[in-house]
């Protein structure tokens, strides 16, 4: 691995309509980084929703946990830490010669993919909300953090929904 390339992913997108713009949770707008909050413009994109919001429940979490370390055998990366929440999922990945958003959108198709083949509720419909997010993770010490953080710290935050 070069200077220049970072050694890890930490990879988050989160369900479909969990989410939305404006959400006071926080957001990020595309060229524009963190967004304050705007509850009108999130209560516009939830009266748009064309379906239902669905959680994902233990068993869908553990298939979708599978799909990307299963993708990313396939693909020889290392899959450093994957947790699936109900309305979320971390992943922490390194993967040579790739960028974030290859990665991450290849770790959501194929996770679209597993859910659509066991569950008939995630077929003809968005699994999760478009895009998500990725950042470099350029030091041990850092990679560190992500890991643990993906692997517990959600928890610790309660953040799942009910």
């Amino acid at each position: 691995m070069n200077n220049d390339e970072p050694i890890a992913f930490f990879i988050t997108w989160s369900v479909y309509g969990t989410h939305l713009q404006g959400t006071s949770n926080g957001w990020k707008k595309y060229g524009k980084g963190e967004m304050r909050p705007q509850p009108l413009l999130e209560n516009w994109h939830r009266e748009r929703l064309n379906h239902s919001i669905i959680l994902l429940d233990q068993t869908q979490r553990e298939v979708v946990s599978n799909a990307a370390l299963h993708h990313c055998n396939h693909r020889n990366w290392r899959l450093w830490e994957c947790n699936a929440r109900t309305n979320h999922v971390h992943a922490v990945v390194t993967a040579i010669g790739q960028s974030g958003k290859v990665v991450r959108d290849q770790l959501k198709a194929n996770c679209t993919r597993s859910l659509r083949e066991r569950f008939a509720i995630f077929r003809e419909r968005p699994v999760w909300t478009v895009g998500g997010d990725w950042r470099c993770i350029n030091s041990e010490s850092e990679l560190h953090r992500v890991i643990e953080y993906a692997r517990d710290a959600q928890d610790r935050k309660d953040r799942d929904i009910s």
